[in-house]
Order: structure tokens, then C-alpha cells, then sequence
């Protein structure tokens, strides 16, 4: 292979790889769980990469199970989980506590057609996370322990290759 072609193809795959990593960080990921007697939630949630004012990131996806069940998708922001109107949902998520979901919460559907809202009930004297849980034969609201940490990210380092100079006119 010549030298001119081993740098088009280096040139090729830095370029790929910097699209890819660009990509990659367009969203942010992290590791969610909470718990209250026979609760266990945990699974991951997708944000956006960065936060508003505020500090809140807009959860965009998420994934998990609740008490074994899978989670099905996220609800939409703006909206009620059935059988908790008038309360709407505005997906948010911030990296530090107490207050790390708001008031309005995230929520999310399971397999089996139950909806979940969870929420930081800051409103109460003594704050406490919150799970508003709702099936077809059933409604609970129940404090929880709840925590999100970001994913750390692995960083990408391109190094050009033993003996070639990375410059692309050589």
C-alpha cells in the first residue's frame, strides 16, 4: 500500500471515528435505582447531553425493571400517567441531591400495563422521593429511596500510529 493511500485510510478512519464519538455524545447516560419495602426499581435512563438553567437534563429514554417487571418506555413530558391527573410529567433529571427529580417527576410504563410517576415531594415538611404507582385494580403512593449517577464516559484518544507524523501532506 502506498504512503499517499495509508494516509487517505488513516485520514478516513480519524474522521469516522470523530463522527462516531461525536455522535456518541450527543446524549448522556445514567444508572437509576430506588426502593421502599417491597419496591425495587433500577435500570437506565438517556438524557440529553446537556442541562438547562437549572441544572436539569431532559430524560429522553429509559430502560429497567420495577420488582422484576420490565419497563416498557418512558411517558411522554407534559403528560399524566393514567389514573394520576391532573399531575403531568416533565421527564427531568439533575446530578445532584436532595431534589434530584422534581416535582413533577419522570414516569414510565411496565409490561404488564402498570404506569409509574416518581417525583421529589420537596413540597412536604420532611422532603422524601415519592413512587405514584397505578394498574387497572390498583393505585399506591409510597415514599422511596431513590439515587442517578452519570455514566462515566471512557474517553476516545486517536494517537497517530508508531513512526508516521498524523499530518496528511507528507
Amino acid at each position: 500500500m502506498s504512503r499517499l493511500t495509508n494516509h487517505i485510510l488513516s485520514g478516513a478512519v480519524v474522521t469516522l471515528l470523530l463522527l462516531c464519538a461525536h455522535n456518541a455524545s450527543a446524549e448522556k447516560i445514567w444508572n437509576w435505582s430506588y426502593t421502599s419495602g417491597s419496591i425495587v426499581a433500577r435500570g437506565t435512563l438517556t438524557t440529553a447531553e446537556t442541562a438547562d438553567a437549572q441544572g436539569f437534563y431532559q430524560i429522553l429514554s429509559i430502560a429497567g425493571h420495577r420488582n422484576g417487571e420490565r419497563i416498557t418506555g418512558l411517558h411522554p413530558t407534559g403528560k399524566s400517567i393514567p389514573g394520576n391527573e391532573p399531575f403531568t410529567l416533565d421527564n427531568l433529571i439533575r446530578i445532584d441531591a436532595p431534589g434530584q427529580i422534581t416535582p413533577h417527576g419522570f414516569g414510565f410504563a411496565t409490561a404488564s400495563g402498570g404506569y409509574a410517576n416518581t417525583f421529589y415531594a420537596g413540597f412536604l415538611a420532611t422532603p422524601v422521593y415519592m413512587e405514584v404507582f397505578v394498574t387497572p385494580a390498583n393505585y399506591s403512593e409510597l415514599p422511596i429511596k431513590f439515587s442517578a449517577t452519570p455514566v462515566i464516559e471512557p474517553e476516545i484518544r486517536i494517537e497517530t500510529p508508531a513512526g508516521e507524523s498524523g499530518k496528511m501532506d507528507d
